[in-house]
């Protein structure tokens, strides 16, 4: 009775089953997520591969996420949402089994360009999901929501990052390239769990009736085009650093264990998951865009002061240091595109905002790649920290007088 009742106070009153069914998913997507970029590296490695080789693998499979999120924001005013993420868990199961069965580069490529297994933040599900919670809670309630959906995320994705520290250990008694495939197998099984999830989904998930429309943006498409832009500078940027990369410059620099890079990003991850409650109290004192900009470009600096790092333990701190403030824009990211766009052109803002960044970001992996195959220096980290403290600055002088309705 207590569990519930605390379940209940952790949520915001108005949240409905179908928002719960969508926070488990995400949950479920996370951890799965979580250990899968972290071993991508070191499996890609087993097999054969060099860094320009696994930096091409990533950014392929960001086009290759970007293309189904844009198709799915497209029609999910227009068609039965749970269907969609039904097919969307059949592909995350596709994409296990595809990674786990291929070793040669040609195949690995398809099954990246086909895979849900994003190293970015974005995600094919995402435009469904964000859509549905944005439906399922009371206005006021809205930011409040979105940070447990962020923080669920990076918490269980901690848990994820953890878990791949069984390759190490897995790997003394077995060969490297088997515990990496039967790694895959396991992502396959969580992507039957989603769909489980899914599949529970109620008529409050679908788009409310009479709101479809027949353009996917109408009054708004001004303000998300102009997001998106802003979005893509970000994510480009962010692209030269993700999980996957960030673990590679990690193993080059200062020779880390995937324990050890496992164990790094649970911490960065936990950072990130306090800090999403702390954001939502933020933006209720200063606002949403505010509180984007004016937690980002610490974070920026700290990850600068990352690729100057004498040791190991330097970096380590940095980079954690870097998750308590880096995060705290996503949900009330989220938040802000959801609040400013009519109820009807949701999904395809979602979609918008989020696509134009995956692609954006996909360039970066392979550029992170060719600079870590010519030296160690953390160059990516650099470039990365520098724009996006152009994207902070550019975001507030575009926005900062664009306000949601709770802060009218």
């Amino acid at each position: 009775m207590r569990g519930l009742e605390f379940h209940r106070r952790w949520l915001p009153p108005s949240t409905t089953v179908d928002a719960r069914r969508i926070l488990l998913a995400r949950a479920v997507r996370a951890f799965a997520d979580g250990y899968a970029i972290v071993l991508l590296p070191y499996y890609l490695a087993a097999l054969g591969h060099g860094p320009i080789a696994i930096g091409v693998i990533t950014t392929v499979t960001l086009l290759g996420s970007s293309v189904l999120s844009i198709g799915v924001g497209m029609v999910a005013n227009r068609v039965r949402r749970r269907p969609l993420l039904l097919a969307g868990a059949g592909l995350m199961v596709a994409t296990g089994f595809g990674f786990a069965g291929f070793g040669d580069y040609g195949p690995l490529l398809v099954v990246a360009a086909i895979s849900t297994l994003s190293p970015s933040s974005g995600s094919p599900f995402q435009p469904l999901e964000h859509t549905v919670l944005a439906q399922s809670v009371a206005a006021t309630e809205r930011t409040a929501l979105f940070s447990r959906y962020s923080l669920i995320a990076v918490l269980v994705g901690a848990l994820g990052s953890l878990a791949s520290g069984a390759f190490d250990l897995l790997s003394v008694a077995f060969d490297p390239t088997t515990v990496g495939r039967a790694s895959f197998f396991v992502y396959a099984a969580f992507g039957v769990s989603a769909g489980v999830i899914y599949r529970g989904l109620g008529v409050g998930a679908e788009a409310p009736g009479g709101t479809a429309a027949q353009a996917p943006l109408g009054p708004s498409r001004r303000r998300v085009w102009g997001l998106a832009a802003l979005f893509s500078l970000d994510s480009f940027a962010g692209g030269l650093v993700t999980n996957t990369m960030l673990t590679l410059w990690l193993l080059q620099r200062f020779d880390v264990a995937p324990s050890t890079a496992g164990a790094l990003f649970a911490a960065i991850n936990v950072g990130a998951a306090l800090s999403f409650l702390a954001a939502e109290r933020l933006a209720a004192r200063i606002g949403l865009v505010n509180t984007m900009v004016f937690t980002h470009i610490p974070a920026n600096l700290l990850l600068i002061a990352a690729a100057f790092s004498p040791s190991l333990p330097w970096a380590i701190v940095f980079l954690v240091l870097r998750g308590l403030l880096s995060q705290m824009d996503v949900p009330t990211r989220t938040s802000y595109v959801m609040a400013i766009v009519e109820p009807a052109e949701r999904p395809a803002a979602a979609s918008l905002t989020n696509v134009p960044r995956t692609l954006a970001a996909a360039p970066g992996p392979a550029i992170a790649g060719a600079l870590l195959a010519a030296t160690s220096v953390g160059w990516p980290l650099i470039l990365c920290g520098g724009l996006k403290i152009v994207y902070d600055l550019s975001l507030l002088l575009a926005f900062r007088r664009i306000k949601p309705p709770e802060e009218r």
